[in-house]
């Protein structure tokens, strides 16, 4: 299975350890030319203004719209979480792929210094608790009909999935946890 990484900021590399230790092929995407061949796409953290910008600027938003049109999944954490929306709170101007029905807040949980780790209630994951990592965490504040909400923070989405699109406010990546990328994996094989 190859899955390609969005390259443009972040924790790509710790992406495509997880997907390795996953038993899948992850590959770096920097350009319209590498989205060939992919059965998924994941889009990690960073700063969601900066790699929307990228996005456009590579002209890549076309192969990321071609993949949702081809039902393949797309898994976005925390920055990625923002840029699935369809809008930001109070953040008209922010270039979103607008493929998940969410309203979402920018660093909702803090800055920098507001990061933290927390045991989170996945059922769908299995009884144990999956390891959050927040940093500046952005969070889901309304989803829509056809959003299935994963898991919460209180009043706060921190996970949700619709249709082949998942988004996590946290970082799965920077855990020794292989769940949450199993079950994207999960998502391109069905």
């Amino acid at each position: 299975m190859k899955i390609g990484v969005l390259a443009l900021q972040g924790a790509v590399s710790e992406h495509l350890d997880m997907l390795k230790a996953c038993g899948a092929e992850g590959i770096k995407v920097r350009q319209q030319k590498d989205f060939s061949g992919l059965q998924g796409l994941i889009i990690p953290g960073g700063e969601s203004t900066t790699i929307g910008r990228l996005i456009d600027k590579l002209a890549i938003r076309e192969a990321v719209a071609e993949l949702m049109a081809h039902r393949r999944p797309i898994f976005g954490t925390c920055a990625g979480l923002v840029l699935l929306g369809r809008e930001v709170a109070g953040c008209a101007k922010q270039q979103l792929l607008g493929c998940m029905d969410t309203v979402v807040v920018r660093n909702g949980f803090g800055r920098q210094r507001e990061s933290f780790e927390k045991d989170l209630e996945m059922p769908f994951l299995g009884e144990e608790p999956f390891p959050g990592v927040f940093i500046r965490a952005p969070y889901i504040a309304r989803a829509g009909d056809d959003v299935q909400v994963l898991a919460s923070l209180g009043d706060k989405i921190i996970a949700a999935r619709q249709e082949n699109v998942l988004a996590a406010s946290f970082h799965p990546e920077l855990t020794t946890d292989l769940r949450l990328h199993r079950y994207f994996l999960e998502m391109a094989t069905n």
